[in-house]
């Protein structure tokens, strides 16, 4: 080695060692970690190959010319999990904190375009005050250059972000063009305009945490699917979460071992009350089907009248949208229609399979869904299940009525197999509600109106208010006894596991966005 790269290492070490120390305390007190201790925990140990270390600013304005930050601020490279091929950026808020410019930016772009060459998976820790000012239009270059990747990746590998601190402005529509965001409560925030610029313009006082932290974007916005209450937990949880996942578009899912056994859940022959007007809470459906502890549910407090998430079953890694009757009587509504529409499309495009567990009394009235367009929005989960050629199971557990029947996966929009308990609903809508409509004078001329709607509900629930007309007309393939979904499903995702369905030659469709 000569002597001037030798020079080079020792003044690097000097900066980490020596100056660098203090940034790094003041890291630590914040309850953060520094990138490169992120680095460590996410990847297998000793396998990170760091690319760009010497990496240098360019700008020379400013007062910039007189100091030099090896990496400028970003710690990129390659490693694995869990044996499993990954890159990696990390943002260095120590570093001019975190800001994106130039050589920056060429850094990410370059593990991008290695991660989309080599198909492996790309995670993003974002730790950043944003474009760095002193290098002007060059900065909002360097953020371009990567939302281009950011699309062109889109589909093709998983995409993660990481908020591990700060995520503002420009630095935020990276993120957004991922697959999933995971934000550290009380320490990570993203936000287009900070606090200080919300006041001057509309005279509003919110804080960082309230604006843009982890509770408001996974509660309200529904920008972050998970959070974490540290980082330790969000690394944890984030290695979780690509265990289910492929490394690419080209791949399968990884499939986890597993011995079969008695594959019978009696417990679910007495989970659905007889009382159809009575809440129960799916979860429990889902973790009585699906292998124990598999399930790992993703934006799990944004519309919770609708739950997503990950399971295996037999060791097969599976998507699974159901509807929350313990929430809203499982509507659907705008979003949970978008919630499950992104799920849909992501384990569609990484050939990850879907079931469904259906209880919906239809989509949620009102003028604020009707003005806000319930009919748009309800469309995307429509759209995105239309769209879906991977392997596709339906379990009707009790209500599946009007146009929701439609859109919760059923046959009609290509489903390959639609079961229903024996319990379940497929019709219009309710009895009550139908025979007011169909009987209205009938039930209004008689001397006990009371009386007649009774009976003319009982009339109608005897006709439709059950899955066999379904069932003879070809739209349900099973009736079954719930303790057998297990089983049956098992027997579907297998028989399944060798589809193959084309869309029709096209550019792309023209989701309703």
């Amino acid at each position: 080695m000569n002597s001037k790269i030798e020079k080079l290492f020792e003044r690097e070490a000097e900066a980490e060692l020596g100056g660098g120390e203090k940034r790094i305390e003041s890291q630590h007190k914040k309850g953060k970690l520094t990138a490169r201790e992120r680095i460590d925990l996410l990847l297998d140990e000793g396998s990170f190959e760091e690319m760009g270390k010497l990496v240098t600013h360019r700008s020379v304005l400013f007062g910039l010319e007189k100091q030099v930050f090896y990496g400028d601020g970003v710690v990129t490279g390659y490693g694995t999990i869990n044996g499993r091929l990954i890159y990696v950026f990390s943002q260095d808020f120590t570093v001019l904190g975190g800001s994106l410019a130039e050589a920056h930016a060429e850094k990410i772009v370059k593990i991008m375009d290695m991660a989309m060459k080599n198909g492996a998976p790309l995670i993003g820790m974002n730790d950043s005050g944003g474009a760095r000012i002193q290098e002007g239009v060059v900065s909002l270059g360097g953020y371009a250059d990567i939302f281009y990747r950011n699309t062109l990746a889109s589909g093709v590998i998983p995409q993660l972000s990481m908020i591990m601190g700060p995520c503002a402005g420009g630095a935020v529509y990276s993120p957004a063009l991922t697959d999933f965001i995971m934000m550290v409560e009380n320490t990570s925030y993203m936000f287009v305009t900070g606090p200080n610029v919300v006041k001057t313009v509309t005279h509003e006082e919110v804080s960082s945490e309230e604006l843009g932290g982890a509770s408001a974007h996974s509660m309200k916005s529904g920008v972050a699917q998970l959070t974490a209450p540290n980082e330790i937990q969000a690394i944890k949880d984030i290695k979780r979460l690509l265990s289910y996942i492929p490394q690419n578009c080209e791949e399968e899912p990884p499939f986890a071992s597993y011995r079969s056994g008695n594959e019978s859940r009696p417990d679910l022959n007495n989970i659905v009350p007889e009382n159809p007007n009575q809440p129960y809470d799916v979860r429990e459906v889902i973790l009585k089907v699906v292998d124990g502890e598999s399930f790992f549910e993703v934006h799990s407090n944004y519309a919770e009248n609708i739950v997503v998430g990950f399971a295996r079953l037999a060791g097969r890694s599976i998507g699974v949208v159901a509807n929350q009757p313990a929430v809203l009587a499982g509507v659907l509504d705008i979003n949970s229609s978008k919630k499950g529409a992104r799920f849909v499309r992501f384990c569609d495009a990484f050939n990850i399979p879907l079931l469904v567990f259906e209880d919906v009394p239809g989509f949620l009235p009102g003028t604020d869904q009707e003005w806000n367009a319930i009919i748009s929005n309800g469309a995307k989960l429509l759209y995105a299940f239309c769209e879906a050629t991977v392997p596709r199971v339906t379990v009707i557990l009790r209500k599946a009525y009007g146009g929701a029947y439609d859109v919760m996966n059923s046959k009609h929009i290509g489903a390959d197999l639609n079961f229903a308990w024996p319990s379940s609903e497929i019709a219009v809508m309710g009895a009550k509600g139908a025979a007011e409509i169909i009987h209205h004078r009938e039930i209004a001329a008689a001397e006990n109106p009371e009386e007649k709607l009774k009976e003319k509900e009982l009339e109608y629930a005897e006709l439709f208010a059950h899955p066999y007309r379904a069932a003879a007309r070809g739209f349900i393939d099973e009736i079954i006894v719930p303790s057998t979904t297990r089983i049956k499903l098992i027997k579907a995702f297998k028989m399944l596991e060798n589809k193959v369905d084309k869309l029709p030659n096209k550019k792309h469709g023209n989701i309703p966005l």
